[in-house]
């Protein structure tokens, strides 16, 4: 029974990216990325019409992937098999209050405007907005949020986590992952490879995006979790998914799985920036690079899962929205940022803009 006072309206938002139901909505949810000035920082009016081309020129590519898959994302239901459980450990945390639990897409349905009018109509008393993307970036969280503030007018107080990079439950759960596929690689010479989801370099060094930083936290947080278990072990982190002629945060992935080959090992690799099984897992780490760990000898070649439903990541998830409601605006849940980050919204005084 929870000590806070009882009989509230809680409405709880989770963030995420969103992905395609079919075939026929890749185009969209295509410009709906690209069309996000966190992603093309140019004025609209040039924005939109790249947005429309490049949306175009990748549909038939993308749909390709998204046919290895069934035809189209499986996140949205991943996702809400994760508002379920966390819905029901909140809600046993907070039994004397109504606890509903939100899923608000940033470039597919539910679109965030869709979810706010949701929000607003079940007349909560506070607001819980809670990304699942456990590291801060201006291209993930800080986007999510923007397009919610813009969207909500709905009743209750707000409060966000920004983040949640070295959190205990989610720490455990990548770890429990992570050593089941080192027990399959046992007596093979393997690198533990720390895949996170890329971007530009100039998002850090120029725009103060603390991503990066809050990648390497977690990293420490796993491997220090593995290594009380096991002892030391070959470990590297890596950023995949990296388009365009700009230079992005490396290694890439293909890059640090090439190296492993060359040096003789093979690769265990885990989505340390996803929380779920979507495009990038399923294909992009499991078929692209598979195939080219195979190609350039790196063998074995495992992934951990996303962690998904495990127990103790859903506990931390509730560990962060309980929380939230003893601080006002925008904050992190357990440690934040080290550096005094300029795009770091707690920095900013809990202001999300």
């Amino acid at each position: 029974m929870s000590d806070a006072t009882p009989g509230r309206r809680i409405a709880v938002v989770l963030f995420n990216l969103g992905g395609p139901d079919d075939q026929a909505s890749v185009k969209p949810f295509l410009f709906n990325l690209f069309n996000d000035p966190a992603i093309i920082g140019l004025p609209g009016i040039f924005r939109t019409p790249l947005a429309k081309l490049i949306s175009s020129r990748r549909e038939t590519s993308a749909q390709a992937n998204y046919a290895l898959m069934g035809g189209g994302s499986p996140l949205l239901p991943e996702t809400r098999r994760q508002a379920e459980a966390l819905q029901a450990v909140v809600g046993a945390r907070l039994d004397g209050d109504e606890v509903k639990v939100f899923i608000a897409m940033r470039y597919w349905h539910p679109l965030t405007e869709e979810t706010a009018a949701e929000v607003a109509a079940f007349g909560p008393d506070e607001v819980i907005l809670l990304p699942l993307y456990p590291q801060f970036s201006t291209t993930t969280t800080e986007s999510s949020l923007k397009a919610w503030n813009a969207a909500y007018t709905g009743p209750g107080v707000s409060r966000a986590v920004c983040c949640y990079p070295a959190a205990t439950g989610w720490v455990e759960a990548q770890a429990q992952a992570i050593g089941e596929k080192l027990d399959e690689a046992v007596g093979q010479p393997v690198r533990l490879l720390f895949s996170a989801h890329g971007i530009p370099e100039k998002l850090v060094t120029g725009k103060g995006d603390p991503y990066q930083e809050q990648i390497e936290t977690t990293v420490a947080a796993v491997v220090a979790a593995i290594e009380a278990q096991r002892g030391e072990i070959d470990h590297a982190i890596s950023y995949q998914s990296r388009v365009g002629p700009m230079k992005w945060l490396g290694p890439s992935t293909p890059e640090a799985i090439e190296t492993a080959a060359k040096d003789g090992v093979g690769v265990v690799v885990t989505p340390i920036a996803f929380v779920s099984e979507h495009i990038e897992t399923l294909v992009e780490l499991d078929i692209e690079y598979g195939e080219l760990a195979h190609e350039k000898g790196a063998s074995p070649y495992l992934r951990a899962p996303a962690v998904g439903i495990e127990p103790r990541f859903i506990d931390a998830l509730a560990d962060a929205a309980v929380g939230a409601l003893s601080h006002a605006g925008v904050a992190p849940f357990g440690q934040g940022c080290k550096a005094d980050w300029k795009a770091c919204p707690h920095r900013k005084g809990g202001q999300a803009a």
